[in-house]
C-alpha cells in the first residue's frame, strides 16, 4: 500500500515533468525561429526546472527527516514550484506512518478513513487504487 503512494506521488512528479521538457522544447523552437540562442532558466540550486522535476525523484521515495542537503533544497524548490507535489507528498508520507506506527486496529481504520477522505479532497487521480482499496476492506467495528 505504502509502495503504491510513492507511485502515485511519482506519477504526479512525471506529469510535471513532461509538462516541464514539452515547455523547454517549444522554447527552443522559439529561440530557432527568431535565429537566438536558447537560454534555459536556472533556479537558485542551478537546476532547470526539467532537472529539478528529474532530480527530485529519489528523495521522494525517502522520509523527509532522511533527506541530505541537497535533497532538501530541490525539495523546497518542487514545493514551492508545484504545491500538487507537496500535497501528494505529505499524503504519501502519512500513509506510511499510519501503517508504521499505528499499532491498533481500530485506531489504524479510524486514520485511514480520514486519511481516504483527504485524498478524496485533494482529487488526486493517482492516489483512487490506494483510496478505493481502504474504501473496500474498511470494515468499522
Amino acid at each position: 500500500m505504502q509502495k503504491l503512494a510513492t507511485e502515485a506521488l511519482q506519477e504526479i512528479r512525471i506529469k510535471h515533468r513532461w509538462e516541464a521538457i514539452d515547455q523547454e522544447n517549444e522554447a527552443i523552437e522559439e529561440a530557432k525561429s527568431q535565429k537566438k540562442r536558447y537560454e534555459p532558466v536556472m533556479l537558485s540550486n542551478g537546476d532547470t526546472v526539467k532537472q529539478l522535476l528529474a532530480r527530485s525523484r529519489y528523495s521522494f521515495y525517502k522520509r523527509k527527516e532522511k533527506w541530505t542537503l541537497t535533497q532538501k533544497e530541490r525539495a523546497e524548490l518542487v514545493f514551492d514550484l508545484f504545491p500538487d507535489i507537496e500535497k501528494a507528498h505529505k499524503l504519501s508520507q502519512r500513509l506510511t506512518h499510519i501503517f508504521n506506527h499505528t499499532k491498533d486496529k481500530i485506531i489504524a481504520f479510524t486514520k485511514l478513513a480520514k486519511w481516504h477522505e483527504e485524498v478524496r479532497v485533494a482529487g488526486f487521480k493517482s492516489f483512487n487504487t490506494i483510496s478505493k482499496t481502504i474504501e473496500t476492506h474498511y470494515q468499522p467495528s
